[in-house]
């Protein structure tokens, strides 16, 4: 190994001989050894101090920048210096955003296409095993109405049966284990278009009341029970419009069609915009989901989905990716949707994810999607989930793509698809699934921002009720006057604050703070009040913590009104990353760059 060395305001480029020789003619005795002494000392403090830091430097690199490798971090470092020349994105985290709140673990499944019941019911208890709550499952409008408008028969095999009956069972099996369904509808059957499939066996119909009516059907049959419906999927994007160009006008006409019938059949329904693919052109077949999403707000879509749905593939960089730039798809692309949301004044409307993953494809398969080994899937998946719960407030479910195929199909092809599943067909885990389950089984917490009252993370004992209120701050409070009932609250932050419905009747609250029991404050107000906000742990160290509120009386009352949280903690970093460590990172890059400068001058005369 050769040490060199550069002399500052110089192109001289010296190695430790010419170093010790030059030391040595202008040195005598003591002075020789003291110079070689000091060399040799401040390359071994150097060398030990790069060496303890090479770690932590590389881990804090990854954690702002989403990459592996240390040139790759040193190009995300500059790109995110380049993002501060940009407008500050609105993420408009000052509300309470319904359907954010809720447990965010979801993961798609391809149900309708197990033809054993067996096996049907195997992957749902699989699926409720490893943590995960919800199930994006499509119900094909062309596997449902087969034949012909109000035909709900299926003939294609015998014996003839109802179209119905195997989507009544996967309903059955999401109630059985405690799960919710996320519907997609979509894929038209070829009798609704006049060319039949020639156009695309994913293209609209001719007539948008024909698929009116389908969602009608859907959402009349499963009232009460299914409540969540996406319409469309990936409208941005070919092949899921048609061999023809996509239009964020003629998907928004489609929308409205179908929320209103959805409405009509169930008043308590919610809608989900058809999930919009990441994307960086400009059509005719394929369009950037910003631009796409723009226009759908020009076209009147606004009041025609109550939550938005985009695509959250990772692809060549990991979940910690915080560059912002249009042109780059990375897993923060969620981010520009949420800004154009806010622009748009929609920004009480939250953000789900519906497909979300990083591939694992062996080195013979093309990396369609990027890739991974199958530890580095695992590990993206976790980061992932927990940037979403930390981070976004905006954001509530997360579904994994996707749980499993019903056969071999995808590989024996060399489909990279293929290679997003956490099961193999039979069943057998992959180490994203185990790492999964281990994590959706950790304490829950919610991450900094506004949460209603009923957040998933929260537990009242059963000395509350829920009381229904449109001037509550999401229409509805968590009341309890009995003594005694208490609400765990766990939180990641530094400090929470409780919002409450302020009474003559209001007693006070007796709080313990990470096990330790701190005074109990009064809530008295003399007439009613809304959005009474009390400070009830402040000034604690970022992490984990748990809040114990508890109705203690006064001689006025005891009643407790509790109508949402706030979470207090510094602007969104990665865990264990300071500002601090920026500013080193900073100075890491802007060293890297001037040696790079510096080596330019390799060629000069030596002497």
């Amino acid at each position: 190994m050769s040490w060199r060395f550069y002399l500052l305001g110089s192109p001289r480029c010296l190695d430790a001989r010419q170093l010790l020789i030059i030391s040595m003619k202008k040195s005598t005795g003591t002075t020789v050894f003291v110079s070689i002494g000091l060399v040799v000392l401040f390359v071994g403090v150097l060398g030990v101090f790069l060496d303890a830091m090479a770690p932590r430097v590389r881990r804090a690199l990854f954690e702002v920048t989403g990459e592996e490798s240390f040139f790759a971090q040193v190009k995300g470092v500059s790109d995110l210096a380049a993002d501060q020349l940009r407008p500050p994105l609105r993420l408009g985290t000052d509300r309470f955003i319904p359907y954010a709140d809720v447990n965010p673990f979801g993961v798609n499944v391809f149900l309708e296409q197990e033809p054993d019941p067996a096996k049907r019911e195997r992957v749902v208890q699989m699926a409720a095993a490893a943590g995960f709550h919800w199930l994006r499952q499509e119900f094909p409008w062309e596997d449902i109405e087969i034949h012909g408008k109000g035909d709900f028969q299926d003939r294609r095999n015998r014996p003839y049966r109802s179209a119905w009956e195997k989507y009544d069972h996967i309903v059955s099996l999401a109630e059985k284990y405690h799960m919710e369904l996320i519907v997609r509808l979509s894929n038209p059957p070829a009798w609704s278009r006049a060319r039949g499939n020639e156009i695309g066996p994913y293209a609209p119909p001719d007539n948008l009341e024909d698929f009116g009516d389908f969602v009608y059907a859907v959402v009349s049959r499963y009232k009460g029970r299914v409540r969540y419906y996406q319409i469309w999927n990936e409208p941005n994007i070919y092949p899921e419009w048609g061999e023809q160009p996509v239009s964020p006008e003629a998907y928004t006409e489609l929308l409205k069609v179908a929320a209103t019938r959805a409405r009509e059949a169930d008043p308590h329904v919610v809608i989900i915009c058809g999930a919009l693919a990441a994307n960086i052109e400009y059509g005719p077949r394929n369009m950037s989901d910003t631009l796409f999403l723009q226009r759908m707000y020009d076209a009147g879509a606004a009041p025609y989905f109550d939550i938005m749905s985009v695509q959250g593939y990772g692809l060549w960089s990991g979940p910690t990716d915080r560059r912002m730039n249009p042109r780059v798809i990375n897993f923060s692309r969620p981010m520009l949707i949420r800004d154009i949301m806010v622009r748009n004044g929609d920004g009480d409307k939250p953000i789900w994810i519906s497909e979300m993953n990083w591939n694992a494809a062996p080195p013979d398969v093309p990396p369609v999607y990027g890739r991974v080994d199958e530890a580095t899937q695992a590990r993206y998946l976790v980061l992932a989930y927990e940037r979403i719960r930390r981070e976004w407030p905006w954001l509530g479910v997360a579904n994994v793509w996707y749980l499993k195929r019903p056969d071999d199909r995808w590989e024996r092809e060399r489909r990279p698809e293929a290679y997003f599943r956490l099961l193999s067909p039979d069943f057998r885990p992959y180490p994203a699934y185990e790492a999964l389950k281990a994590y959706t089984h950790r304490p829950p917490y919610m991450g900094r921002g506004h949460h209603d009252q009923s957040h998933w993370a929260v537990t009242y004992d059963s000395g509350w009720e829920v009381v229904q209120d449109p001037q509550a701050i999401l229409g509805s409070y968590a009341h309890s006057n009995r003594l005694g009932a208490s609400v765990k609250v766990p939180f990641v932050g530094t400090g929470l604050a409780v919002h409450l419905v302020g009474g003559p009747t209001a007693g006070r609250l007796a709080i313990r703070v990470d096990g330790e029991q701190r005074r109990a404050l009064p809530l008295y107000r003399p007439v009613r009040t809304y959005e009474v906000i009390l400070p009830v742990a402040a000034g604690l160290s970022y992490g984990y913590h748990e809040v114990v509120l508890s109705v203690a009386g006064t001689p006025q009352g005891r009643d407790v009104n509790i109508d949402g949280f706030t979470v207090y903690g510094p602007r969104p970093l990665p865990p264990h990353l300071t500002w601090g460590d920026v500013a080193f990172l900073l100075g890491v890059v802007l060293t890297f760059l001037l040696g790079r400068y510096v080596r330019t001058y390799r060629g000069v005369e030596e002497g």
